[in-house]
């Protein structure tokens, strides 16, 4: 095998640091533990004053569970290939700084897909043997510092490979380098999620008239062009679909190092996009699953010969991640109770703008952090934001909010809290991660601080308060 990830976290990394009192990190907690350390962090959190009339919306992590769904990723892959694999968490799903160093140590590499998703994986650690770049519209600048530091490439389509050609010559690279095809065998239930469509913006479109002869024809005459992605996976994908986008891109592969003569491509990037539960605390599917079906239906891929890599992004963090808001007011409209709080779309952007494709639970919690029971009614749960769809739940079945209540948002640690929509200035909230103790309680540390009042005047050129002006304060032209 030709293809190596480093040797500073090993393919099969089993060290975990810091574990939790009582908790297996190689294991799934599973629902119940999920929901019982949950509720434990909610009442905490009150308790120790993180969620307060001053600071009314607060995100929490579970680092036990992010260790677990590590663990559940790395020993899936495990239990059915002994080859090589990376599996490079998805940056664009949680960028936080120590969210990646946190899955480092778990024995996962980066996925990136930008200049910034790249300066984060740096500032957390990651080296350039763990991480993978991706992106549709790389820059001359980014290839560059790509190939410079060693980074593995994707490239995209066929003119981006034309661009590595000058690149490649002009400087030695220690960076593995691949293409991107789209299997174009179609969306799941969220079209907008979809990457294997036929008119997809992704990779190269390998059904196109002539598209897969070009793609061969374009490895067979780089022979430094030793890597094969796609990605066919995402929320709305069904597991067979994902499969069978894997599937095509292992049978392109064969070809190729047929024509070749030789193992030209020695390493498949699948992609991730696993499918996340939004409706319960259960793991379905899960990562086992996937890697039987793929153990089953491409068994050819798992034999040795390939290395492997993941890019799994909303699977590994989704379910370890909850929103609190205080409940500000409660009134009635048109014979249906509203409770308004202080987490909407600045925090759930997908869901208000679409609710259908992203619903999320609501749990009722009352001022002290303990959870709501008893009967229940039909309410709306609002964000802050002043539009009339600013809404978490429409007509769901709570037990009637009140004033100073909490209502904790879980499965929103990956793509909600960590991609602020800044609507009505509206600040970031600080996000916590946290662990139970020996004694019963719970620890919290601060991942992520509340942006404050200043910072958001900053953001918005508060340095600069005349710049538009000819004959503002600063008495002088207008400035650029």
């Amino acid at each position: 095998m030709a293809s190596s990830f480093g040797t500073d976290h090993g393919t099969h990394h089993r060290t975990h640091h810091g574990t939790d009192p009582g908790t297996d990190p190689g294991t799934d907690p599973g629902p119940d533990r999920r929901e019982h350390a949950r509720d434990r962090a909610v009442r905490a959190a009150v308790e120790q004053g993180l969620l307060t009339p001053g600071e009314p919306v607060v995100a929490l992590l579970d680092t036990a569970g992010i260790r677990a769904s590590a663990a559940a990723l790395t020993s899936a892959f495990a239990a059915v290939t002994d080859a090589p694999v990376l599996h490079a968490f998805a940056v664009k799903a949680a960028p936080l700084v120590p969210v990646l160093r946190l899955l480092y140590e778990a024995g996962l590499g980066v996925e990136v897909a930008s200049p910034g998703e790249l300066a984060l994986a740096r500032a957390a650690g990651v080296p350039p043997a763990r991480t993978v770049l991706d992106s549709p519209a790389k820059t001359p600048a980014e290839l560059r510092q790509a190939l410079a530091l060693g980074i593995a490439v994707n490239a995209d389509n066929l003119q981006e490979l034309a661009r590595l050609d000058a690149l490649v010559a002009s400087a030695p690279t220690a960076s593995p380098l691949g293409l991107r095809v789209n299997p174009q065998i179609g969306a799941g239930s969220i079209g907008a999620l979809s990457t294997a469509t036929a008119t997809s913006k992704f990779g190269v479109a390998l059904r196109d008239d002539g598209a897969r002869e070009a793609v061969v024809r374009a490895y067979l005459d780089r022979p430094w062009l030793t890597r094969l992605h796609t990605h066919t996976g995402s929320q709305g994908i069904p597991l067979a679909l994902m499969a069978e986008g894997v599937g095509a891109a292992y049978a392109l592969a064969e070809e190729i190092n047929t024509r070749a003569g030789r193992q030209q491509i020695d390493t498949l990037d699948i992609g991730g996009g696993l499918p996340v539960n939004f409706a319960s605390d259960e793991d379905t599917p899960t990562y086992a699953q996937y890697a039987g079906l793929l153990a089953t239906t491409v068994p050819g891929l798992l034999d040795g010969r390939y290395a492997l890599v993941t890019e799994f992004g909303r699977s590994l963090l989704a379910k370890h991640g909850t929103v609190l808001a205080r409940v500000e007011y409660t009134k009635v409209s048109g014979g249906r109770p509203i409770a308004v709080t202080h987490a909407g779309v600045q925090v759930a952007t997908r869901t208000v703008y679409a609710p259908e494709s992203w619903p999320l639970r609501v749990l009722a919690y009352d001022a002290g952090g303990r959870r709501r029971t008893g009967e229940e009614t039909v309410q709306d749960v609002a964000g802050p934001a002043c539009f009339a769809g600013d809404l978490l739940a429409t007509g769901r079945l709570l037990p009637l909010l009140r004033p100073d209540d909490v209502v904790a948002v879980p499965d929103t640690g990956a793509y909600y809290f960590a991609h602020h929509y800044a609507y009505n200035s509206l600040p970031r909230p600080a996000v916590h991660g946290f662990t139970p103790t020996d004694d019963g309680g719970v620890a919290f540390t601060t991942v992520r601080r509340a942006q404050t009042l200043d910072e958001i005047v900053a953001e918005a050129g508060g340095d600069r308060p005349g710049a538009l002006l000819r004959d503002g304060a600063d008495g002088g032209p207008m400035k650029p």
